[in-house]
């Protein structure tokens, strides 16, 4: 009868009405995926099948179809605000029980675990200690280390700079090789005089405290000089790499050629160094240490003396400044010392059909027998898109077509209550003959 047929149509429509309400309510909501209603018309069948003049019995709801397309991206202050660029869900755990989901609200809960805002711990890859990398495959909790970075005592300095081809020995050296007397001698730090040149940079002791190395050149020749070198204002002892080291600390000659190269052979050892403090006492760092100075790179030319590179690759201990997560998901910790170290990478997962996973509210889903099993893996391999960190994946809600839908239902509905009342209109003619 038209009652059933209507009652079916006014089913359709009201249930299109929720579906569309619960997109627009959720408009603002950052990682919903919208949803449509789909419908299927019914057909009374006889044991022979349905006849070729059937008429229609009403309409049912087919499927309520989740549409997983792209959300607009919204930048915010927080790097621990993710959005997924293209394919995947974040994975999280309460207590073993994983969910999926596309909202990026991510913080550290009070032992560094990074949960999202319903306390759900995201999942990762954890970081072998002792070579650095990344477990790839061993899924657990993603959590922010907190500890103060280790040390690093120097091991190498490398530095290059340009030596001024056209300075002239000091009056003290040239006097006393005049004299026949210890040229070497007159060099005197605190005097600018017996020396041309010099330049500092820190250097670190086992425990991560900072030393000034300070190199001093002397002109001795056309196409060479000395360099002096102190640390903490001690001279060291300087010896080419593998070469039998001296018994006194004392410079090292560096030697050019006529084009100005750099001809002395590197990397130089620093021997013996014994780190001490400000009141001269040894720090308790290791002692006495060794390490390397490269000049590789060096030159002799007609300019003014210039460091042009330096660098060294000691440092001190270092607080935890911030986070930072990179587009392959990496999770990267900030140092006070201007250090680096990852401290795990995000997992993403994806299904095969997407469509099959069960909805858990919350923004979140949950696999099923029809979504097939989760492929684990790390951003941007495979199919898996890449994560923005510092931004969130908005509702993929077209507002103004949800509008649009709402009327179209509204219309449906009343042209179905339409049709019931015309029925009731008939069946009361009919009830009227006599």
């Amino acid at each position: 009868m038209s009652f059933n047929t209507g009652l079916s149509g006014i089913r359709a429509a009201a249930s299109d009405l929720n579906i569309t309400g619960n997109n627009i309510a959720n408009a603002g909501t950052v990682g919903f995926k919208g949803s449509r209603a789909e419908f299927a018309d019914v057909y009374a069948a006889s044991v022979l099948g349905t006849g070729s003049n059937a008429v229609g019995s009403g309409v049912i709801t087919g499927d309520v179809a989740q549409l997983f397309g792209q959300g607009a991206v919204n930048f915010t202050e927080n790097s621990l605000d993710l959005a997924i660029n293209g394919n995947g869900f974040f994975v999280t755990s309460n207590n073993g029980a994983l969910s999926y989901t596309r909202a990026g609200y991510f913080g550290t809960d009070n032992q560094g675990n990074i949960v999202n805002n319903f306390g759900e711990r995201l999942q990762g890859f954890g970081v072998n200690e002792a070579t650095g990398t990344i477990n790839e495959g061993v899924q657990t909790d993603l959590r922010v280390d907190t500890k103060a970075a280790n040390p690093r005592a120097t091991t190498v300095v490398a530095s290059t700079l340009n030596l001024n081809s056209t300075s002239l020995p000091p009056n003290a050296y040239t006097e006393a090789v005049a004299a026949g007397t210890d040229p070497v001698a007159t060099f005197n730090p605190a005097d600018s005089s017996t020396y041309n040149s010099s330049t500092s940079v820190n250097v670190f002791d086992s425990q991560g405290n900072p030393h000034v190395m300070t190199k001093y050149f002397v002109k001795t020749d056309s196409n060479a000089w000395n360099m002096h070198l102190l640390i903490d204002g001690e001279p060291m002892t300087l010896q080419e790499r593998g070469a039998p080291a001296p018994t006194t600390p004392g410079p090292i000659q560096l030697t050019f050629s006529a084009t100005g190269q750099l001809e002395s052979s590197q990397p130089i050892e620093i021997v013996g160094w014994e780190p001490l403090d400000k009141a001269g006492n040894p720090t308790g760092a290791q002692s006495p240490t060794n390490f390397d100075l490269d000049l590789k790179g060096s030159t002799q030319y007609a300019a003014g003396f210039a460091v042009t590179a330096v660098s060294q690759d000691g440092f001190t201990t270092g607080d935890l400044a911030g986070l930072e997560i990179d587009d392959q998901g990496m999770l990267v910790a900030r140092y006070t010392n201007g250090q680096t170290k990852v401290q795990g990478q995000l997992a993403l997962a994806t299904f095969a059909n997407q469509q099959g996973l069960t909805p858990l509210g919350k923004t979140a889903w949950a696999q099923s027998s029809a979504s097939g099993e989760p492929v684990i893996g790390k951003p941007g391999s495979g199919t898996l898109g890449n994560v923005q960190s510092g931004a969130l994946e908005q509702s993929n809600v077209d507002l103004s077509e949800q509008l649009i839908n709402l009327i179209v239902a509204q219309r449906n509905y009343q042209a179905n209550a339409k049709t019931i009342q015309t029925e009731d209109a008939v069946t009361q003619t009919i009830i009227n003959l006599r």
